[in-house]
C-alpha cells in the first residue's frame, strides 16, 4: 500500500502566545513535506487581517505552498477580492473559498448588501482572477442542506464554478467518506475529493463541534473516548483512531489526506508517522 500525500490546516494566532504555538506547529509538521497548507478565516471574517498576515509569514519563512481561507461573510465583493489580492501580493495564489459561518450571535448567514450571495459567486470571481480554488464538502450532510443529494448538487455547482478540488469536513467512519465519494462520482463530479481528518485533541470540544456541523459520532467511538479520558489514555486513542481511519481510506485508493491540526501538531505528526511518512532531514526556512 502506497504512502499518501498530506496537507495541513492551521488557524491564525490571536495573541503572542498563540503566535509561538502556530510557529511551533508549522515547524513540527513542515518536515513531513505537505503538498500544501492552509490558514483559516474566523467566523464573521473576524481574523481577516490575521489570516492575511499568517499566510504571508508562512509563505515567506517556510518552503511550503500556502492557501488562505476566504469567506463571503460581512464584507462587500470589493473588500473580499481585496483580501484575495493581498494574498497574491504575498505570493499566494491558492484560496480555500467558503461561504463562512455567520458572526457570533447571528441566527444564520445573511449576505452583505454589496457582497457575494454564496460560495458559488465567490468561486466564480476568484477563478476569473486565476486563483487556484479549493472548496469544502460534507460526507455527513450539512445541517443546512435539505438532504444528501442537495449537498452533492451544491458541491457540483462549486466545481462547475471553477473550484479544482474539494476538502471534506471531518468524519469518523471511513465508509461515510467512501460512500460520499461514490455519490459524487455518480453525480458527475470529477475533481479530487480529499478527506479531512481531525486527530481528536479534546474529545469534549470535538464532539460538540461534530454535533454543530452534522458529523455523525459512532456510539462505540463515544464510549471508547469516555473510557480513555477517564483513564488518561485519550491521546493514545486519538492517534490510533485517526491512523486507523486514514489507513482504511488509503486502502480504498485515497491518495491524499488533509489534517485539521488545531495548531496542536503532536497528534497529527504521530498519525502521519504511523502511516509511514518520514520527515525530511532538515527544515527549510527563509531568514
Amino acid at each position: 500500500m502506497s504512502t499518501p500525500t498530506v496537507s495541513f490546516e492551521f488557524f491564525p494566532p490571536k495573541s503572542l502566545e498563540a503566535s509561538f504555538r502556530l510557529w511551533d506547529c508549522v515547524s513540527t509538521l513542515a518536515p513531513l513535506a505537505p503538498e500544501w497548507v492552509s490558514v483559516t478565516y474566523g467566523a464573521g471574517g473576524t481574523t481577516r487581517e490575521l489570516t492575511r498576515e499568517a499566510v504571508a509569514a508562512i509563505g515567506k519563512r517556510f518552503d511550503l505552498r500556502v492557501a488562505g481561507h476566504l469567506t463571503c461573510v460581512d464584507a462587500s465583493r470589493e473588500e473580499t477580492l481585496e483580501v484575495a489580492r493581498g494574498f497574491r501580493n504575498a505570493g499566494v495564489t491558492d484560496i480555500v473559498a467558503l461561504r463562512g459561518d455567520p458572526p457570533k450571535g447571528a441566527d444564520g448567514f445573511t449576505a452583505h448588501p454589496e457582497g457575494f450571495a454564496n460560495s458559488v459567486e465567490l468561486i466564480e470571481a476568484l477563478a476569473a482572477e486565476d486563483f487556484t480554488v479549493r472548496v469544502g464538502c460534507y460526507p455527513d450532510t450539512h445541517p443546512e442542506a435539505a438532504d444528501a443529494d442537495a449537498d452533492i448538487a451544491w458541491l457540483k455547482r462549486k466545481i462547475d464554478a471553477g473550484a479544482t478540488e474539494a476538502v471534506s469536513q471531518f468524519f469518523f467512519d471511513a465508509e461515510t467518506f467512501l460512500r460520499f465519494r461514490d455519490r459524487c462520482a455518480a453525480a458527475g463530479i470529477d475533481a479530487p475529493i480529499v478527506p479531512g481528518i481531525l486527530p481528536i485533541e479534546d474529545w469534549t470540544k470535538a464532539s460538540r463541534f461534530a454535533r454543530a456541523c452534522g458529523a455523525v459520532i459512532p456510539d462505540e467511538l463515544a464510549a471508547a473516548f469516555d473510557v480513555a479520558v477517564r483513564d488518561g489514555r485519550a491521546d493514545l486513542l486519538a492517534v490510533a483512531q485517526a491512523a486507523e481511519l486514514a489507513d482504511d481510506l488509503v486502502a480504498e485508493g485515497v491518495e491524499h489526506l488533509h489534517f485539521y491540526t488545531l495548531n496542536r501538531p503532536e497528534l497529527t505528526r504521530d498519525v502521519c508517522t504511523a502511516l509511514g511518512l518520514q520527515p525530511r532531514a532538515a527544515l527549510s526556512q527563509v531568514a
